[in-house]
């Protein structure tokens, strides 16, 4: 299925992106290191709270999907049904 390969790669990119960010942001600031610890701790739970939310969405999109295409099966099939 195209829609969910695609709907994959984007959630692949949003996340790989997010802990790039992270590292980067966390990398470059000027902080001490209990500073950059709670930082990367910080920032770990928020990806995690984000991928989740992403996750969520993701799956209510496919059971959509899922729900539209057994609804066009079933209109389909007794279509045929009916047409025999």
């Amino acid at each position: 299925m195209t829609t969910g390969s695609t709907l994959n790669d984007l959630l692949k990119g949003l996340y790989v992106g997010g802990i790039i960010g992270a590292i980067l942001g966390i990398l470059y600031a000027p902080k001490s290191g209990k500073e950059t610890r709670e930082d990367i701790s910080k920032s770990a739970e928020e990806l995690c709270y984000k991928s989740k939310e992403q996750y969520e969405r993701a799956i209510q999109k496919i059971e959509k999907l899922v729900d539209e295409g057994k609804d066009k099966f079933a209109t389909k099939k007794r279509g045929a049904e009916e047409g025999h």
